[in-house]
């Protein structure tokens, strides 16, 4: 895949190394017993990871039915199952480290990794939970690390009020928890400012998508 990326403007350190997560990240309590833990540079040199993932991972073009028609999904994706061995060591690494921090409270292991790969402004995901499998009824964590290009990050009750926006950059992590899925939306905006690409990892339990 030949895509335009500015590595200059991310982190040039020489190899990925994860920061302290009990010494850096800090929760958002959203109400109706969601939380959102934040931590901005969690993940630090990361350019050659993100260049690893651009190009090496076999991203798909997805159609799905909207109403009476077939539309492209907006963005590239690729799922790895637990048993799928992740395209580079230093997300085995993020995954052990998320687990080591938050097993006892999820009271589980992540597992999954969904990717998302946003090529430009025009990619976008639109408003929604991880509501498939156990997150319709069940309190779940899913941790997102974000590569690349800085985007906006939304958040709403679901049903209506106010939303929250958080601007999330390279190496970035952010964790949806407790009965966020369900009670809360989620969505990263279409933007008209010229942006380059970003790739979001999201780490899951098992049944959760």
């Amino acid at each position: 895949m030949s895509m335009a990326i500015q590595t200059s403007l991310f982190d040039a350190a020489p190899e990925v190394v994860l920061l302290s997560l009990p010494d850096g990240v800090l929760r958002q309590e959203l109400g109706r017993g969601a939380w959102v833990d934040l931590f901005p540079g969690w993940m630090t040199g990361a350019d050659g990871l993100f260049d690893t993932l651009l190009t090496k991972v076999d991203w798909v073009e997805e159609r799905r039915q909207m109403y009476e028609r077939v539309v492209l999904v907006p963005r590239l994706l690729r799922f790895y199952d637990e048993h799928e061995e992740l395209p580079d060591p230093a997300l085995t690494r993020a995954r052990a480290a998320l687990n080591g921090h938050y097993e006892a409270e999820l009271g589980e292991q992540f597992r999954t990794a969904g990717m998302c790969l946003y090529r430009d402004g025009r990619d976008s995901v639109a408003w929604h939970g991880d509501t498939i499998g156990r997150g319709k009824s069940t309190d779940t964590m899913v941790a997102i690390v974000s590569l690349g290009s800085s985007r906006h990050f939304l958040l709403r009750p679901r049903g209506g009020g106010a939303t929250i926006k958080h601007q999330i950059g390279h190496g970035d992590l952010l964790v949806m928890g407790g009965s966020c899925q369900r009670t809360w939306e989620h969505a990263v905006p279409k933007t008209a400012r010229p942006v380059g690409p970003r790739i979001s990892i999201q780490f899951r339990p098992r049944g959760v998508r």
